[in-house]
């Protein structure tokens, strides 16, 4: 293993358009800004990364770009990529707020370091590349004619597993198309804290009626006892993504939900998902790995964490017309870790 120190690190903001418009319970969105990272080390080996930030968790564009030359300096200062454990600690006094800033560095000291070993990071780890869940891919809320025909179109480019939005006044109608689309598809529902606790459990029997796998976040966030009630009297298992941010909040939703949902833009960085998963699996809890609408360039990143988990979302950079880096190649949902050279196999 050749090893040498962080000699440069820049950054660059770029405005990504989705293929379609994509629509939750809180909003519809039409294009990404993601900011992506370069680590450059003396032998002119390039570490990538990139943020994805979500104004839900109250970060922007504007702050992550704000942020991101401390955190840099960080990396830099530090120089070595491989003492992860430093540098983690470092960003974290440095932007305690700002976890998709701190995520797009982490990403790319990994990456570095993984490509200055000459071995994928989920080998660095241990990780069986055949191990991954197939990832699903999300139908956001739109007429119940449109949703039909995204489902459809979807399952037809090989994908088996779904996974809906809802929140709206007319959700049954919404399902119902989308299982008129796609009738032989797994799906999963996500409500994104749209609807109450004596809600989501009247809803849980038609789910169910529909083959729901699991609803995903049926109530607000800082809702715990409507997540364990939806849990304990509805018809289906619940998993907890605003709710469960960080491995510190594992223990306040372990006996509530059913699954957790880690992302790295969440949570902090690819130590700081490890750290969550292994919390969720201590607490006896499945996981699914998760993401934001993110380039390929943070995905690539998530995706050598998929064997730890039951289950995936890593659809956020497939949603986009085009993407600034590509990444791990998920045609129909499968995750490719036995293509990634080094690194993340962010290109």
């Amino acid at each position: 293993m050749t090893t040498s120190e962080i000699t440069a690190a820049r950054f660059e903001r770029h405005r990504l358009s989705l293929a379609e418009s994509f629509t939750i319970s809180r909003g519809t969105t039409e294009e990404a800004t993601v900011l992506t990272v370069e680590l450059e080390d003396e032998a002119g080996r390039v570490g990538i990364g990139a943020a994805g930030p979500s104004a839900y968790y109250g970060e922007t564009a504007e702050s992550v770009e704000e942020t991101l030359p401390a955190l840099l300096d960080v990396a830099t200062e530090v120089g070595d990529p491989h003492a992860q454990q430093v540098i983690e600690e470092r960003l974290a006094e440095t932007a305690p707020a700002e976890a998709a800033a701190r995520a797009a560095v982490s990403i790319a000291v990994h990456d570095l370091a993984a490509t200055q070993a000459g071995e994928p990071l989920y080998r660095r780890w241990g990780l069986d590349s055949d191990r991954p869940p197939q990832s699903s891919y999300t139908v956001p809320i739109d007429s119940p004619e449109e949703m039909r025909d995204r489902a459809r179109r979807t399952v037809e480019r090989g994908f088996e597993t779904l996974k809906v939005k809802l929140g709206t006044d007319a959700d049954r109608e919404r399902l119902d198309a989308v299982r008129e689309g796609a009738p032989e598809a797994r799906i999963r529902v996500d409500a994104n804290c749209a609807w109450t606790a004596e809600e989501a459990v009247e809803h849980t029997s038609w789910l169910a009626d529909h083959g729901v796998e699991f609803l995903e976040q049926p109530v607000p966030a800082d809702d715990i006892d409507g997540l364990r009630r939806v849990s304990v009297e509805g018809e289906l298992p619940v998993a907890a993504d605003e709710s469960c941010v960080t491995a510190a909040d594992v223990g306040t939703v372990a006996d509530a939900v059913d699954i957790v949902v880690v992302k790295l833009m969440k949570c902090g960085g690819l130590r700081p998902a490890k750290r969550q998963i292994l919390a969720a699996k201590a607490a006896g809890l499945d996981v699914m790995l998760g993401c934001m609408i993110e380039s390929s360039a943070s995905i690539a990143g998530a995706c050598q964490l998929a064997p730890l988990v039951e289950y995936a979302d890593l659809d956020g950079s497939l949603l986009l017309a085009d993407d600034c880096y590509d990444g791990i190649v998920q045609p129909d949902g499968r995750v490719d870790l036995m293509a990634t050279d080094s690194g993340t196999g962010v290109r």
